[in-house]
């Protein structure tokens, strides 16, 4: 079942931790990827100056004041990044996908990564986007509709429960004195 807007429309830290052990899942023409989400970071508006809304909005950002659900995409350092819109309409919010745990079109993922091993195909958001060929064309794309790009709750044998890790997040020069980045302990894919 995919998540619902309700899901995301809640205080982005909330929706960072709650992600943690959802699928995510990636339908091309032809190709099907899905992971566990492992690892995420929280980004909230004005007043956090890690994020791509603390500042002005921009034809990238603009979408984090829209509704929430919908993918953020955008480029940083030669890597796309894909990140899931949160909070009221008007509250600019946003979520990044830093890692999954490869389930299904492990093959996939290993022909366009270049890789072979487990670890090297989505544990990081360059190396995620990548494997699950998520790129600008996929910005603004409503996770809780779609057909090519969405997240959904486990089913069945999937269903884990997790210790939870948090830290400072990662890359940032400023940070919030919060810790916002989220991970599954002792999973061999967060970053």
């Amino acid at each position: 079942m995919k998540l619902s807007g309700k899901f995301f429309r809640r205080d982005t830290s909330k929706v960072a931790r709650g992600l943690l052990g959802k699928i995510l899942t990636r339908f091309t023409s032809s190709e099907i990827v899905k992971g566990r989400i492992v690892e995420t970071e929280a980004y909230y508006g004005k007043d956090d100056p890690a994020s791509r809304a603390s500042e002005k909005r921009t034809k990238i950002n603009e979408i984090m004041w829209k509704k929430a659900g919908l993918a953020l995409v955008y480029m940083v350092h030669g890597h796309w990044l894909f990140n899931v819109t949160t909070e009221d309409k008007g509250t600019p919010g946003a979520v990044l996908i830093r890692a999954v745990e490869p389930l299904e079109g492990l093959d996939v993922m290993k022909k366009r990564r270049g890789k072979s091993k487990l670890r090297e195909l989505t544990s990081g958001p360059g190396k995620l986007t990548q494997a699950f060929d998520i790129c600008k064309e996929q910005h603004g794309v409503d996770l809780t509709t779609s057909k090519e790009l969405y997240i959904s709750k486990p089913c069945g044998e999937m269903v884990e429960n997790y210790d939870i890790g948090t830290s400072h997040r990662i890359g940032v020069t400023e940070d919030l004195e919060r810790e916002l980045r989220f991970y599954i302990e002792d999973n061999e894919c967060v970053s």
